[in-house]
């Protein structure tokens, strides 16, 4: 997702429009569209982060019909049109959720509204997919619970790391048929650059988007229980803060956790100290180590000079060597219209969307300060 144009005025993750030598280097390779009459149709409510593109293409790709789009800043609204020029602006929420042919809603609102559009999604007996981070608190975990419980809809979160990234989707192939043997552990980095001046104010306060664990790391607490095979986790340690920004009291630059599950263990680090240098947003990594070896991603770039994103190295107990991922499909998008449509869960269980966000929540909320006083 990091690939796509991000519309202006909209938080970006780590690339903000018009910084100097931050356009990423992700090789534009495109996905398969979806030929024939749609499969469903879809709406959004929310468009506050520049992911809502990103999650609107890969459902398009899996059939669905992009129908509304509510937003309350007519800026977004006037930008997202204008990518998507047959999509009906709604005049309210409740335009989108009584509309009966509407079966999925996406979101990408500010972070600490997500869980509630999502709750009033399934009351209106409509599914759902949240941009990442789902949820911000505890107190909102449990309500989507609950109400998910009663209503049986769908509450998806977008963790596009693993679902946009073709390196990962080939790992999870690789990992599924052993290529390492059985995964003991999970490395998991995602360093983003700051782009303070085009950010706005919400992106500043821990109240609005979570706290950096809950907002980058989900990504990471998704890859950890995915890749171990983890159906039960804790967290053992955690630490969160603002160690070199002091100009945005409310906000955290660093972060960093431990995790163990039923499957394996892991290790969390994010941050928002990409270097301008560097020729993309941040050098996401992550590291599976199994019993038979190990499978190396980093994500968005190469720095030994291969071009764009989406690479994987594996070591094994015969050889090390890169494996190429261009031509990799991204399949989330056509399993979540199939799951809303057959009532599954292929695209991702629905114990595992909410473990991971559990485990940054709990981390979160336990973190200490990673800078000792006094």
């Amino acid at each position: 997702m990091a690939a796509l144009s991000m519309l202006p005025g909209m938080a970006a993750a780590g690339q903000q429009p018009g910084m100097a030598g931050a356009a990423t280097v992700e090789r534009q390779v495109a996905q398969p569209k979806w030929e024939g009459p749609p499969r469903l149709k879809f709406g959004v409510i929310g468009i506050n982060h520049g992911h809502i593109m990103g999650m609107s293409d890969a459902v398009m790709r899996g059939g669905g019909e992009l129908a509304w789009v509510y937003a309350r800043e007519p800026e977004l609204v006037k930008q997202f049109t204008e990518r998507y020029p047959g999509v009906k602006v709604a005049r309210s929420e409740a335009e989108v959720l009584d509309d009966a042919s509407v079966k999925l809603v996406l979101s990408a609102a500010i972070p600490d509204e997500r869980g509630p559009i999502g709750i009033r999604v399934m009351k209106a007996g409509k599914d759902y997919i949240a941009d990442k981070p789902g949820i911000t608190s505890l107190a909102q975990l449990a309500e989507v619970r609950k109400v998910q419980a009663e209503t049986k809809r769908i509450y998806s979160i977008a963790y596009s790391e693993r679902f946009e990234n073709r390196a990962t989707v080939k790992a999870g192939e690789l990992v599924k048929a052993g290529a390492i043997g059985k995964v003991l552990q999970t490395i998991g980095t995602g360093p983003h650059r700051a782009g303070y001046k085009g950010r706005p104010e919400w992106f500043f306060d821990v109240a609005r988007y979570g706290g950096i664990l809950v907002d980058i790391a989900s990504h990471q607490a998704d890859q950890f229980l995915y890749f171990t095979g983890s159906t039960k986790a804790e967290v053992v340690a955690s630490q969160a803060g603002n160690v070199h920004t002091p100009q945005y009291p409310k906000f955290q630059d660093f972060g960093d956790m431990m995790l163990r599950g039923n499957g394996g263990t892991g290790y969390v680090r994010v941050d928002w100290f990409t270097p301008d240098g560097l020729p993309t947003w941040g050098d996401g990594r992550l590291v599976i180590l199994g019993t038979e070896g190990f499978i190396e991603i980093r994500k968005n770039v190469d720095i030994a000079g291969r071009p764009g994103g989406s690479h994987l190295f594996l070591s094994d107990q015969k050889e090390t060597k890169y494996i190429d991922t261009t031509n990799v499909e991204l399949p989330y998008g056509r399993q979540i219209v199939s799951d809303v449509l057959d009532r599954t869960d292929t695209a991702m269980p629905q114990a595992h969307c909410f473990l991971a966000m559990q485990l940054v929540l709990e981390a979160q909320a336990k973190a200490q300060s990673p800078v000792m006083k006094g």
